[in-house]
């Protein structure tokens, strides 16, 4: 099966199987509920759509839709695995872990989507992308809100959820509550001032960098903290593959270092873990490579071992401030 928006194998998949539930679908077909009062929101893609006022079982196809939605107070009633990943985003498992899972974050399984008899669904262009098809489908389901595009800013993707779940008072105030940390935070980093730093997914033998516009690249923007001149820059919305032959690109004073275990998208069983303990075996695997044990960072020992599905994907409001909380405990 190919991956989301290089061919229609998915789109006409879901099509099947949504035509094949759309009698079965509770308050689907495309429909709300006779009985529930509605309102319109007008979602990232200019789409107005009919969402309830009330939201009871919400569907979370992202992982920054995901981390939205819980950080405003709703648990979904069902999600999808997340990037690399065989299960919930690690970074979220303490609050997700028990949520079901329909599918993954590359292939959401429709059958299993419409099952759920959700009354709303919330995706982004960092799940679903580039697929009309797709959408239309799950627009037979149940309303579908698409809140944000890869590489936005997590801000407007957090409003968005939050319009949709009628909860934008509550949005609002994360974004403050996450704005005055930041502004604490920056005080007590002052120190780093000139010092640069570099945010790195190293997947089986060779990195990738996080440029400015993903989660970490805004986190470091909004400390004030300097990135080189190789990552001082916005990229499509994903990690940027670096040879093995300019490995000087991922290099800095300090080395935010981790890995989504080896795995992909539509291959999130291939081994390795996201978390500190897959961060330690990806630098194993990256000190093997000439010339990584040569690199500033490394030899000043300042690479720091993160957990890659907080600091090598993406995600809303929980994971900004889990990064605060790692980049104090790094540096303050």
């Amino acid at each position: 099966m190919r991956r989301i928006g290089k061919g229609r194998t998915l789109a006409m998949l879901a099509v099947t199987v949504v035509t094949a539930l759309t009698g079965c679908a509770g308050p689907g077909a495309g429909e709300i509920a006779a009985t529930g009062a509605v309102r319109t929101v007008t979602d990232a893609e200019g789409t107005q759509v009919q969402v309830p006022v009330s939201p009871q079982r919400v569907v979370t196809l992202s992982e920054p839709t995901l981390d939205g939605t819980l950080a405003l107070g709703i648990t979904p009633i069902g999600t999808v695995t997340g990037r690399g990943q065989s299960g919930v985003p690690n970074y979220l498992s303490d609050r997700a872990a028990s949520i079901p899972l329909l599918g993954g974050i590359g292939q959401p399984n429709f059958e299993a989507i419409g099952a759920a008899r959700p009354d709303l669904i919330l995706v982004d262009g960092t799940s679903v992308n580039n697929n009309p098809p797709v959408i239309e489908a799950l627009r037979e389901v149940a309303p579908v809100v698409v809140t944000g595009f890869a590489g936005g800013d997590w801000r407007d993707n957090l409003r968005n959820v939050a319009a949709a779940l009628n909860r934008s008072t509550a949005g609002e105030e994360t974004i403050t509550a996450y704005e005055t940390r930041v502004e604490q935070a920056r005080a007590k980093l002052s120190g780093y001032a000139g010092k640069t730093f570099s945010v790195v997914r190293w997947q089986g033998s060779a990195p990738a960098l996080i440029l400015k516009e993903l989660p970490p690249g805004r986190l470091l923007t909004d400390l004030g903290l300097d990135r080189p001149d190789a990552q001082d820059t916005y990229g499509r919305g994903h990690s940027e593959p670096v040879s093995l032959e300019n490995l000087e690109q991922i290099d800095a004073d300090y080395m935010f270092f981790g890995t989504l275990g080896g795995s992909s998208v539509n291959n999130p069983d291939a081994g390795g873990s996201s978390d500190i303990a897959g961060a330690q075996q990806a630098l194993a695997a990256a000190e093997k490579v000439p010339g990584f044990t040569g690199l500033k960072a490394y030899t000043g020992d300042h690479v720091i071992l993160v957990d890659g599905s907080a600091w090598t994907s993406t995600g809303g409001p929980l994971l900004m401030n889990r990064l605060i909380d790692d980049v104090l405990e790094a540096l303050a």
